[in-house]
């Protein structure tokens, strides 16, 4: 999730297990650690590839940040004592492991169990929602300006905790409603990613990973129309090339196979299809170049993101169907 939103979480859950012995500075503290484990963005690992394939890695571990916690409540009680060990360890516990634990509900994918596995991923909230973000930060506020805000505090814990939970009862709701349009065209075991639109639950995108094409289909929860279905081609040839290149290896493993493959002005590109709108992609790679008739590898850069297009996202909650836009 979005920095504010870990920040909230973490004042919120920091207001309610030291508010009455440290008031605000429990909020300021819980805001701030909750924001540590993000601090990995500020590492260079040498590539694009690698810069986006280990965000959310060991900063995001839990076999990492319990340890830290434990050791950092030991370090806190010894600054102020007349505060229990236990509370200390149950500050520190609660605001940096829910951390990564949100952040799992989201599609980019975190390492929870950094290096023994691979990405975790629910996909069912995007990275910016306010209906979760809102409970949290109000509930903050009020118990910044309120001697006894932690009943507000509790409130919108509950409430933020309730809608996290509903986006994924969401997202089961929105997978037996495609499922016909899958046995259809004879892709109910295909690989399928199903994931809230931009902002909020009520619109969802399906993304459906076919032998020869992909189909990308928009629905939501406010709409009894028949589900818009996209399709694009695959590039079969290019993902074998792909296949045979380190980072391409590294990309493929980190979006499970999400991915679209393209030739960019002699440069063989992967795109992580995954997040964003199919056609405004904000993760493109390049990762080869043509040379003497084979594929040389280059030291992976980041293409340029496209604009947000507001009016393509627009169209697509709505329902448009491909030639209107």
């Amino acid at each position: 999730m979005d920095s504010i939103t870990q920040a909230a979480l973490g004042g919120a859950l920091g207001g309610v297990v030291l508010g009455k012995q440290l008031g605000r500075a429990a909020l300021v503290g819980g805001a701030l650690l909750g924001t540590v484990p993000d601090l990995d963005v500020l590492i260079d690992y040498g590539s694009a590839v690698a810069n986006f394939t280990q965000h959310r890695g060991f900063s995001h571990s839990l076999l990492v940040l319990v340890p830290l916690a434990l050791v950092l409540g030991a370090v806190l009680h010894r600054w102020r004592p007349y505060i229990s060990l236990a509370r200390w360890c149950m500050f520190t516990s609660l605001v940096l492991v829910t951390h990564p634990l949100l952040d799992a509900f989201t599609t980019y994918g975190t390492q929870l169990l950094w290096p023994l596995a691979g990405p975790a991923a629910l996909h069912s909230i995007f990275i910016i929602d306010p209906f979760y973000t809102l409970p949290l930060l109000i509930a903050c506020a009020i118990a910044a300006f309120r001697p006894k805000g932690q009943r507000a505090l509790a409130v919108g814990l509950a409430l933020s905790s309730v809608y996290l939970g509903w986006s994924f009862v969401g997202q089961q709701l929105i997978t037996q409603r495609v499922m016909p349009i899958l046995v259809n065209e004879g892709l109910e075991h295909a690989p399928r990613l199903v994931q809230p639109m931009p902002f909020s639950t009520l619109f969802w995108r399906i993304t459906v990973m076919g032998q020869h094409e992909r189909l990308e289909i928009t629905t939501g929860f406010l709409s009894n129309e028949s589900p818009a279905v996209e399709r694009y081609a695959r590039k079969p040839e290019l993902a074998l090339e792909v296949g045979q290149l380190q980072e391409g290896q590294r990309l493929v493993w980190f979006t499970r196979g999400f991915l679209e493959f393209d030739v960019r002005e002699g440069v063989l590109t992967a795109t992580d299809i995954r997040l964003g709108l199919p056609g405004a992609h904000p993760f493109t790679f390049g990762l080869a170049e043509r040379t003497a008739g084979r594929w040389a590898p280059l030291p992976s850069y980041q293409l340029p993101r496209p604009e947000f297009d507001v009016a393509a996202l627009a169209n697509r909650i709505v329902g448009l169907p491909p030639e209107d836009r």
